[in-house]
């Protein structure tokens, strides 16, 4: 298997068929590519981990099966370790160690990246880059706004890549809004 975006975007597609599950992980994909520029990772292995970390949710939503399934299906297929690894760690519920920067990342920016899409469709405009940090912040600590969104695992994520929050928040609506058009926002 060529490890290439196209066949990882062919992957997602070929297991999620829903449009907000698509635009999720194409926002943690932006900002898992936006981080590899900054760190000097490798772009394309930090892509594909970000587009691909759910791509089996929509089929096995459940505990048990997500991300677990998903995990069987990219060794069968030959994915690299460090992407595996990364994906298997984005979820706290696999007991899975974040071990490496590209799974401390993946994880940073997972929930938040939902959290800023939500907070970018509640604008009047609807725009991600006209999304505040202070505003964002705010609507962390509303528990009933963006309810699914865990909030622990943001700021564990937070913790553990060892970033600053609100430079964290700003650095992601950013990467975002590179993408705005692709996401809707």
């Amino acid at each position: 298997m060529e490890l290439t975006r196209e066949n990882a975007y062919a992957l997602l597609t070929e297991y999620t068929k829903s449009d907000s599950l698509i635009k999720h992980a194409l926002s943690v994909e932006q900002a898992m590519k936006a981080y590899a520029e900054k760190f000097g990772e490798d772009k394309i292995r930090w892509q594909i981990a970000g587009l691909l970390h759910d791509f089996d949710y929509e089929m096995y939503p459940s505990l048990e099966d997500h991300p677990f399934k998903g995990i069987e299906i990219l060794k069968e297929k030959g994915y690299p370790k460090d992407i595996i690894d990364a994906v298997a760690g984005h979820a706290e519920h696999t007991g899975v160690k974040r071990e490496t920067l590209m799974a401390k990342t993946l994880f940073a920016v997972d929930e938040l990246c939902g959290f800023l899409l939500a907070c970018a469709y509640v604008r009047p405009d609807r725009y991600i880059a006209n999304v505040q940090v202070k505003s964002v912040k705010k609507k962390l600590k509303d528990k009933s706004f963006a309810r699914a969104v865990n909030r622990d695992d943001i700021i564990q994520g937070i913790d553990e890549l060892g970033v600053d929050t609100g430079e964290h928040i700003q650095f992601v609506i950013d990467a975002l809004a590179e993408i705005s058009d692709e996401l809707g926002v």
